[in-house]
């Protein structure tokens, strides 16, 4: 399995639930996580999905991903 690492604009636990309802449909729950410490609110990926389908589904929550 691949690690990626992607930066977000979410800001808060609301986003993230916004993300997750996206994201548990691609990825299991325990292979992503976003890190709203960091400045880059930093969304890290351990599976082997593609990153374009990644970022597609972060867009289509309504937030931005961008590859790191």
């Amino acid at each position: 399995m691949k690690t990626s690492q992607f930066r977000t604009n979410a800001k808060c636990d609301g986003c993230v639930a916004r993300i997750a309802d996206k994201l548990n449909e691609i990825v299991p729950r325990e292979q992503w996580s976003i890190d709203l410490s960091t400045a880059d609110k930093v969304l890290t990926i351990t599976a082997d999905v593609p990153d374009e389908k990644i970022i597609a589904e972060v867009k289509s929550a309504g937030y931005k991903a961008e590859k790191l």
